[in-house]
């Protein structure tokens, strides 16, 4: 039996209070009251809700359990080690890549992903290491060459960061991450008001982070315009937090004044 595309959307949410219900049923149990496939597509579905509200660790929940039910997809195990570095378990999801591209050749999704997985746990000769493996399967990527600058940032050599990051916005013209982290390398390299347009310039694209916003607020209170940081520092962060950065821009826009 199959159900209409727009059927289908309908049953997912119920689907998935359904299956809350039935938690305390073995999973053999549950899949012979549900399609394999429509259980599939709500842990999908729940995993992408989680990963929008900013919530990685249940989405890395949903995602393992469907990598349990279906262990060699590929695709599954790549989503749940994103959800799992951006959870802060960078050597987990490092692990888990690891093991999965054992005993074939990983794509250059993979390598990317284990660059990154590496990057966030500071082993950056291992993250050069599958970025220059990824580099010749993803000639045109622009994720390898801002990945690449991330590093040379990391080494102190800015100017050859700042290359890397022209070449990616080349590749992707005016992407936040690009802007974001060549925003960032004009900072470490003393030129913060061009570090400033560049973030303004970052903020203002189609799907930019939150993050984006917060790394504003740092360089503005670097410069010493305590009102600017306070701004966006209230848009995105709850007011404990809030109230704990804005002491710290205080005194980091103090410290910028000149008398």
């Amino acid at each position: 039996m199959s159900f209409p595309p727009v059927a289908v959307r309908l049953l997912l949410p119920c689907i998935a209070l359904f299956l809350a219900a039935c938690a305390a049923l073995g999973l053999e149990q549950q899949e012979t009251l549900l399609p394999k496939s429509l259980i599939s597509d709500s842990l999908m579905s729940a995993a992408a809700n989680a990963e929008a509200s900013g919530d990685f660790r249940s989405a890395a929940a949903h995602y393992r359990t469907l990598l349990e039910r279906s262990p060699r997809d590929r695709r599954v195990a790549l989503k749940l080690a994103r959800a799992m570095r951006l959870a802060g378990d960078s050597r987990q999801a490092a692990a888990l890549l690891e093991q999965t591209s054992r005993g074939e050749k990983p794509g250059a999704d993979i390598l990317i992903e284990l660059a990154k997985a590496y990057l966030s746990s500071d082993q950056m000769p291992v993250a050069l290491r599958y970025l220059n493996q990824a580099k010749p399967l993803a000639p045109d990527n622009w994720e390898i060459m801002s990945l690449l600058g991330v590093i040379h940032d990391y080494q102190g050599a800015n100017a050859e960061a700042r290359g890397l990051y022209a070449a990616a916005l080349a590749l992707a013209p005016d992407n936040s991450i690009v802007l974001n982290n060549l925003g960032l390398s004009l900072a470490m390299a003393g030129d913060l008001e061009a570090a400033i347009a560049t973030l303004e310039k970052a903020k203002d694209q189609p799907g930019a982070s939150h993050h984006i916003r917060q790394n504003l607020a740092l360089l503005l209170a670097m410069k010493g315009d305590a009102a600017g940081a306070e701004r966006f520092a209230r848009k995105d962060q709850s007011p404990e937090m809030v109230r704990a950065n804005l002491r710290y821009f205080r005194a980091l826009a103090d410290s910028a004044k000149t008398y």
